[in-house]
């Protein structure tokens, strides 16, 4: 929506941060499922150039940033900045070992920054009002504001900003007046499709990083899918399994081997075979790709089917003393 509606300021934002650590060269990475934004950002780059405010020798400064959009072909892994990296530079989106971190050794093995657009665009406004003024924003260590996006079983889906500290209850029913089918909203993933699923209990939880992590839970890019008493949430923890299985980029055992086998693993749960020892084996798997995962992609992934292992064990046919 930025790259749409206001390209400028991710432009600026990122031609400020260039300059700051020196950088020369600047690139937008963006999924090919964005046609659009890459229209309004090409077309403002080229304004910008064309104004002085990219290229060489920017508004007479001496100094010197350039910028272009590079399309990616929709790999989830690539959102992990070292396979973002390897895509950029014309590879497969696979996962680098760290150390060196990319600050270090980067793109075309030179030091590079890598934020994401709402870092890079919220830069303008800190330098032109201060930082008091972002800093008003939210509460605890999370400051400025969210662009959180629902979706799902709600009555008014779509994307809002707020500042970070507003509850997940007020998200649900004062923004999103609550659930579309009128049922009870049962479950809520925060954070993407590898976020923790969050229950009733847990509504009232601010949005703030410290605070889902206390929970066991991410509050990632603020995207949250709603889900009424009517869903079966061993089907969901078996969904979350299945995507890491179909976008891990297969270079570490725990992440594309884990994710397999964790799939065959739920299924026998919920078939009612050696129900109490696979039980275990999908929380002793679910350490291993949390631990031994090279990225989050692995390492993530047990945070949806833990959560509704912990939160929802009747739907995997089991007590809450047995989960």
């Amino acid at each position: 929506m930025i790259m749409e509606g206001d390209p400028f300021v991710l432009i600026e934002g990122m031609t400020i941060a260039g300059l700051a650590v020196g950088a020369t060269q600047g690139y937008i990475y963006l999924r090919i499922e964005y046609p659009h934004a890459k229209i309004a950002l090409n077309q403002a780059i080229d304004a910008a150039y064309a104004r002085g405010y990219l290229g060489e020798n920017i508004q007479n400064s001496g100094k010197t940033f350039h910028l272009e959009v590079r399309s990616g072909a929709g790999a989830y892994i690539c959102g992990e900045e070292t396979s973002l990296l390897e895509s950029l530079e014309g590879k497969r989106g696979l996962v680098r070992f760290k150390p060196p971190l990319p600050a270090i050794v980067g793109l075309f093995g030179k030091p590079t920054i890598v934020n994401n657009v709402i870092s890079l665009a919220s830069v303008p406004i800190i330098l032109d009002k201060g930082g008091e003024y972002y800093r008003d924003y939210g509460m605890g260590r999370s400051r400025g504001t969210l662009p959180i996006q629902i979706a799902g079983n709600i009555k008014h889906p779509g994307l809002f900003e707020a500042a970070f500290g507003i509850t997940l209850r007020e998200i649900l029913y004062t923004y999103g007046g609550g659930s579309a089918s009128g049922r009870p909203i049962r479950a809520v993933q925060v954070g993407g499709p590898l976020g923790a699923y969050v229950h009733e209990g847990q509504f009232d939880t601010p949005l703030d990083y410290e605070a889902f992590a206390a929970m066991q839970a991410v509050l990632g890019h603020g995207g949250i899918v709603v889900h009424d008493d009517t869903s079966n949430m061993a089907d969901m923890a078996r969904y979350a399994m299945e995507f890491c299985v179909e976008e891990s980029c297969g270079k570490c055992t725990p992440c594309r081997i884990g994710s397999t086998r964790g799939v065959e693993v739920i299924d026998k749960i919920v078939n009612n075979i050696e129900k109490d020892k696979n039980t275990v084996l999908l929380r002793d798997l679910c350490n291993t790709m949390t631990f031994g995962s090279l990225c989050a992609m692995g390492g993530m992934t047990p945070f949806p089917v833990l959560s509704a292992l912990n939160h929802f064990p009747e739907d995997f046919g089991l007590s809450k003393d047995k989960a």
